[in-house]
């Protein structure tokens, strides 16, 4: 029996009626191994780029060419830097020893507080989802989520749980993006995820990240 944890961070917008949760999942028993060859990954990119191991990468605002992440600013001017990034990020994540990569995403028209309503839904069913995969193989897990849990849905949705039968433990946890580095990996999941089902001609050099670097994430679910 094994226990994973799953940091999650949603992606999406009401503008584009996509709702998508990206979630980068790790055994416990290798969470430290996963971490360090990560914390490595940051630290051989600050040598090389200038961007500070501590230097939040969010994925929308660091794709899009907004802030400053390196110290060198002839680095900061080249948008394209930035891309080449991103993309070394998703090939760190393949290869870390018992990690996953998933995602999850609904399309929707719905419109102001009926599409919070409706991405409460696509979590409850992303939660349902991951809690059958764990009860399969007869593991446990811990969802640890980006923000501060001022959002009650969340802990709303793991309350629905049968108690006698659930095998996600807990509420959510919550970790701010700034300060955690697996949620910041979570947040560039769910963006590529959101990039690769939108497929938006001005992101058109994202369409196959997802494909291309998580082969065995498989497509993203749409629930």
């Amino acid at each position: 029996m094994a226990t994973r944890l799953f940091y999650l961070d949603d992606s999406g917008s009401v503008d584009t009626g996509l709702i998508v949760y990206g979630w980068f999942e790790t055994d416990i028993v290798h969470w430290s191994k996963a971490l360090r060859r990560w914390l490595d990954f940051r630290k051989k990119l600050y040598q090389e780029t200038g961007i500070p191991a501590d230097f939040e990468i969010h994925a929308t605002r660091f794709v899009n060419g907004r802030d400053r992440p390196s110290t060198d600013p002839k680095w900061n001017r080249f948008k394209g830097n930035r891309q080449v990034v991103a993309q070394e990020a998703l090939a760190v994540l393949a290869p870390m020893p018992g990690a996953r990569m998933g995602a999850a995403f609904r399309r929707t028209d719905k419109k102001g507080p009926a599409y919070s309503q409706e991405r409460a839904a696509v979590y409850e069913a992303t939660l349902r989802r991951l809690d059958r995969q764990l009860a399969a193989a007869g593991d446990h897990g811990i969802i640890v989520m980006d923000g501060d849990g001022s959002d009650p849905s969340y802990q709303r949705e793991h309350r629905k749980l049968k108690l006698a039968t659930r095998h996600i433990v807990e509420d959510p946890w919550f970790a701010a993006s700034d300060s955690n580095q697996p949620v910041q990996i979570a947040d560039l999941l769910a963006y590529t995820a959101y990039q690769s089902v939108l497929r938006h001609q001005g992101k058109r050099f994202m369409w196959d990240w997802w494909s291309q670097y998580l082969p065995s994430a498989g497509t993203p679910w749409e629930v």
